[in-house]
């Protein structure tokens, strides 16, 4: 069972689930970064570019906290190139010492998401470094369907100074983010019951063959059985 609640760290969400099928389950890129806790471990998932299948058999609980798209790398300390389709242990990132006293603070709390989101709320009070500024610009105007282009001249950057900056922040170029954005827009009304033709027509797809394209390509699944495999 999954849930989940707005942080107390603006930007961020924090959610706990525990599988209840012996099936793998499927997290869909959202272009978004997670500091996860799980059987007693700290973990990062890195921006995913497709869907990530987690482990069938696995129904230990799982907390995390999501970052929104752009804010993490400042708090973690790395690019998220470096960690784009990647879970690697926190270990691997920061400080054998530091991370072996943050997984003993988590392990202690009564909550393991509330430990997580301690954590990260006193990381955030450490960083010296904020997140680039123009980030929420470039994902507002991606989100609403804004051309590439068109964002990078309103911030009055190249195209080659926009990508450069989506890689650190994103993990990617400006174009995969408006496509893992766009992905999302297009789920959101296929859910609410809008035909699929109409779905393609008002998130900006060429027609809905196109949005069965970039749904299977990102996903891994057909529209129709993602969205029974999640009703």
């Amino acid at each position: 069972m999954y849930s989940e609640r707005a942080s107390r760290l603006p930007d961020a969400v924090v959610w706990t689930n525990t599988p209840t099928g012996t099936g793998a389950g499927r997290v869909l890129p959202d272009g978004c970064m997670d500091l996860l806790w799980h059987d007693g471990r700290l973990l990062v998932a890195g921006p995913d570019t497709h869907a990530h299948l987690t482990e069938g058999s696995a129904s230990s609980p799982w907390a995390g906290i999501r970052f929104h798209p752009g804010t993490a790398p400042a708090l973690l300390g790395v690019p998220a190139h470096e960690l784009r389709d990647r879970r690697p242990d926190l270990a691997d990132l920061w400080p054998a010492a530091e991370v072996r006293r943050a997984t003993a603070r988590v392990n202690a709390a009564a909550d393991p998401a509330r430990g997580l989101e301690d954590l990260a709320l006193r990381r955030a009070a450490e960083t010296a470094t904020p997140p680039d500024p123009v980030l929420r610009h470039v994902v507002a105007a991606l989100d609403a369907g804004r051309p590439v282009a068109e964002t990078a001249d309103e911030l009055g950057l190249s195209a080659r100074q926009l990508h450069r900056r989506s890689l650190t922040a994103f993990g990617y170029g400006p174009k995969t983010l408006a496509r893992i954005l766009r992905l999302h827009r297009a789920l959101s009304l296929a859910r609410r019951g809008t035909p699929f033709a109409e779905t393609a027509t008002r998130t900006g797809y060429a027609d809905q063959a196109h949005l069965s394209r970039e749904v299977r390509d990102l996903t891994g699944l057909p529209l129709g059985e993602l969205l029974a495999a999640r009703g």
